[in-house]
């Protein structure tokens, strides 16, 4: 067996099923669940018609690099959405199974193994266990960057030392953050473009959240965006992902798409040719009608607005918080360990929130998670509106 598998962490929802073991939850609640980041809207109608319109192409096998339409509908939402010169659809863009896969994949195909030094993927913390799992199995050693209130949840990249920059072969960023909903501005990307002009790694820049935010007037900056403004316009070193899963409530599709430099995307497709690991063409066909409609974007982005105008002022009756920059995802802090908060809160309200701790790593002397728990408003907004009053509730007496 590889050994490296033994060095990956349990999932947070295995950990989570560990602390809640023999816990008996309150029987005079129903079960809320929002512990997980699992789009439950109605998938719109307009995908269900295309997948229904289009299972004839179950009948041949897809091909790695995805339909020129495909791919000219990702580009051409690109420069709708992030204002791009231009966007090339055949080097520059690849359809893949979910942002999820690819950024796993990513760092099998950047990193270069060695032994000394061990090569150095670069992580904000807390994250995405992904993040860290690609890096292990790559052969690489997870560099944490802790996300705190202290720096506003945006990470000092100023306070790495030179010698893990020396070695850095990827940086992960989740913008916007989970689970800190934080939006990376553009001077911070910026400040990260000339550490990777500097010390020559790749940016993984994971965006599966830009498109649930508040202000319509006002979207989360992307990393291409920025890339673009100030003349980058080969995109040199900079892979951007992105997902059909929150934007458009169809998780079950695996359906996204990686955008950026060509040669890096020119070895991701060799690899990815190998990996078997090509979209369906009846999905093909369904994501290229997503990426073309904004009306059900905006209907979606319309809910969450909703849920989020309800809950944060029940909570702030209880606790000190605020709303994220974009996402779907309140972060939390507990008065009380958050461990002994989530698990109290599912026995006495049958209420489940993911324990911020389980999102975290140990850095610098401290895991920026603990203290915090991660509430996704993913449920119905009634439910959403229950589940706040019942975390008030319990945590004014936490």
């Amino acid at each position: 067996m590889n050994p490296d598998l033994s060095l990956l962490q349990p999932y947070p929802f295995e950990r989570m099923r560990n602390l809640f073991n023999g816990v008996v939850p309150s029987s005079s609640h129903r079960p809320i669940q929002m512990h997980i980041g699992e789009p439950k809207h109605p998938t719109p109608e307009l995908l269900l018609k295309a997948v229904r319109d289009s299972t004839t192409g179950l009948a041949r096998y897809p091909a790695t690099s995805g339909s020129e339409d495909l791919r000219s509908a990702i580009r051409d939402w690109l420069v709708r959405r992030h204002g791009l010169a231009d966007i090339d659809p055949t080097t520059e863009i690849l359809p893949v199974n979910g942002s999820r896969e690819a950024l796993f994949a990513i760092a099998q195909v950047v990193v270069r193994r060695s032994v000394n030094p061990p090569p150095i993927v670069v992580c904000p913390n807390p994250f995405y266990q992904i993040y860290e799992g690609a890096a292990i199995l790559a052969g690489a050693v997870p560099h944490f960057v802790n996300m705190t209130a202290a720096n506003d949840f945006a990470g000092d990249y100023e306070a790495i030392p030179e010698k893990i920059w020396q070695a850095t072969q990827l940086l992960y960023v989740c913008s916007p953050a989970n689970p800190t909903g934080r939006v990376t501005t553009s001077k911070q990307w910026e400040a990260l473009f000339r550490l990777s002009d500097q010390y020559n790694f790749v940016i993984a820049s994971d965006e599966c959240y830009s498109e649930l935010y508040f202000d319509g007037n006002d979207p989360p900056i992307g990393a291409l965006e920025v890339a673009s403004n100030i003349g980058r316009l080969n995109f040199e070193r900079l892979i951007v992902f992105s997902s059909l899963s929150k934007r458009s409530n169809v998780p079950g599709m695996r359906s996204g798409f990686v955008a950026g430099d060509k040669r890096i995307l020119k070895d991701f497709l060799l690899y990815r040719t190998y990996h078997g690991s090509a979209m369906s063409p009846t999905f093909q066909v369904a994501s290229a009608v997503a990426w073309r409609d904004e009306s059900h974007v905006r209907l979606n982005r319309q809910q969450y607005s909703g849920k989020f105008a309800c809950v944060v002022p029940l909570l702030q009756g209880a606790l000190p918080i605020s709303m994220p920059d974009a996402s779907f995802y309140l972060w939390i802090k507990t008065p009380i360990e958050d461990t002994e908060f989530a698990r109290e809160l599912y026995r006495r309200y049958n209420l489940t929130v993911l324990p911020g701790s389980f999102l975290g790593r140990e850095h610098d002397g401290e895991n920026p998670g603990a203290g915090y728990v991660r509430m996704a408003l993913v449920a119905t907004l009634e439910e959403c509106v229950e589940a706040a009053r019942r975390f008030a509730e319990f945590a004014k007496f936490a």
